[in-house]
């Protein structure tokens, strides 16, 4: 089994899929964090107020989650990938208006229909 840290084309599809993430999370593109979620009950997100457990609370919360505030910065960007069909993306980020900074880990899968999340966790430092 391959577990080679860093292949260059898997580094750069994670990459690209984490831009594509990014980019739906601060436009509010719903339907494209809902693509980029593995859609399973295994799936789960810790966020700075909620424990959502399963692709369907998941995408439940984006649906009622308001649309103003989500313009943010990213200060670093850590992104792993461990052989062919996994990787690790971890940020710090600081909100548009806001001294706190943030933190976002996810767990990212290659699956049949492409990279998705199987796992995420926000939170905040004071």
């Amino acid at each position: 089994m391959d577990h080679a840290i860093n292949l260059p084309g898997v580094l750069a599809e994670v990459q690209a899929v984490f831009d594509r993430y990014e980019d739906a999370l601060v436009n509010n593109r719903v339907e494209v964090l809902d693509e980029l979620f593995w859609n399973s009950p295994h799936t789960l997100r810790y966020g700075a107020t909620e424990n959502l457990y399963g692709f369907d609370a998941i995408q439940a919360f984006r649906a009622g989650r308001p649309a103003q505030g989500l313009q943010r910065s990213l200060l670093k960007t850590v992104i792993t990938t461990y052989g062919q069909d996994f990787a690790t993306a971890n940020v710090e980020f600081q909100r548009e208006g806001s001294s706190a900074t943030g933190r976002q880990s996810q767990t990212w899968l290659r699956t049949p229909e492409g990279w998705r999340v199987v796992a995420a966790h926000v939170s905040l430092l004071a």
